[in-house]
């Protein structure tokens, strides 16, 4: 069954092959900017690797930056393909290459679909990896000695002051690591020797957060340290005072940023994959009613042009057929292999 048949006449061709010829121009420039927008994406992830247990989020680019790559070459045929259905007597040399051709740009046009997709669909992989990340970072944020870790400190204060934001869920993560390094501690003091000894691991941990956790908007000088203690600032409730900290965790404030910008990648994309798509429908009514002028003296008579020749079904199975005949093949292949390399029973 033929499905979306059309009557093309001559001057309805020259237009469309026209049309898609512009068409394929400005595919080919999208096809650069998703390029573009994958190497975005990929340098905003990797500026943030240190608080990432993963890099699972990397497909996203990855996959924008593959299809962003095929895209200009697709496109640049396209636009050779619609130059020469303009004279019908060198169309016929594309014949043997639009088949391959179309199976191609239908994979790759699926592909960026599918990152379209993705970058909304990885939000919990994506928290998931911050998550461990950041109570790493914090965890290690004292090891300014330690090789691989030295910059951890400086890292996690600029985070903060660029987020504006306090630890891994809220500041209270603080409370419960040890964040300020023994190198600055003076252990022959009474409080630092009773801290570390009412901590079963032997930490020193305090009610403080780092200097890059204070809001540099609230009007009272920042209170970072023995935040809980109301009695060691003037006129300070815990419970009650609007304290001068960043309260939102680092987790929320970098995971509504990078979701933010996949969401809007994501729209950008999908607008790209709707002009991609009209690029293949075009193209391929375009060849159809081609095809029916080859052989054919006067060429600027009507022909018909359809989208697929059969149903949706039967052609999937004619391109998806060699693949799985070329898989068995191989299969086959190894298995007799095996059989033979298989020593002789005794």
């Amino acid at each position: 069954m033929v499905v979306m048949k059309m009557k093309f006449p001559f001057e309805k061709r020259v237009k469309l092959a026209q049309g898609l010829w512009l068409l394929s121009w400005c595919a080919t420039v999208a096809g650069a900017t998703t390029f573009t927008l994958g190497c975005l994406l990929k340098t905003e992830l990797r500026r943030r690797a240190e608080v990432m247990d993963n890099s699972d989020v990397h497909i996203v680019p990855n996959t924008l930056m593959i299809v962003g790559l095929a895209s200009l070459g697709i496109n640049y045929f396209a636009s050779k393909i619609c130059q020469d259905a303009l004279d019908a007597g060198r169309f016929p040399r594309w014949k043997n290459f639009l088949k391959p051709y179309f199976a191609v740009s239908s994979f790759f046009t699926v592909l960026m679909l599918l990152a379209v997709i993705m970058s909304y669909a990885m939000k919990g992989s994506l928290e998931s990896s911050l998550k461990a990340g950041l109570r790493n970072g914090i965890r290690f944020y004292k090891d300014t000695d330690t090789p691989g870790r030295c910059f951890q400190k400086q890292n996690i204060d600029r985070l903060q002051m660029e987020f504006q934001c306090c630890g891994n869920n809220d500041f209270r993560d603080w409370f419960e690591v040890q964040w300020i390094s023994n190198r600055y501690l003076d252990f022959s003091s009474k409080e630092v020797k009773d801290r570390i000894k009412s901590n079963v691991d032997g930490r020193y941990l305090v009610d403080g957060v780092p200097f890059s956790c204070c809001n540099p908007s609230s009007p009272r000088p920042c209170i970072q340290n023995r935040l809980t203690n109301n009695s060691a600032h003037y006129n300070y409730d815990y419970q009650t005072e609007e304290l001068n900290i960043y309260l939102r965790g680092c987790r929320e404030a970098l995971l509504n940023y990078y979701m933010g910008l996949m969401n809007t990648i994501g729209a950008g994309v999908l607008s790209i994959f709707l002009l991609q798509g009209s690029v293949l429908v075009s193209l391929r009514f375009l060849q159809t009613a081609m095809e029916a002028v080859a052989g054919n003296e006067n060429t600027e008579i009507e022909t018909e042009g359809y989208l697929l020749e059969k149903g949706v079904k039967e052609t999937a199975m004619e391109y998806l057929n060699p693949v799985l005949t070329f898989l068995l093949l191989k299969n086959q292949v190894q298995e007799g292999t095996s059989d033979e390399a298989a020593p002789a029973a005794p």
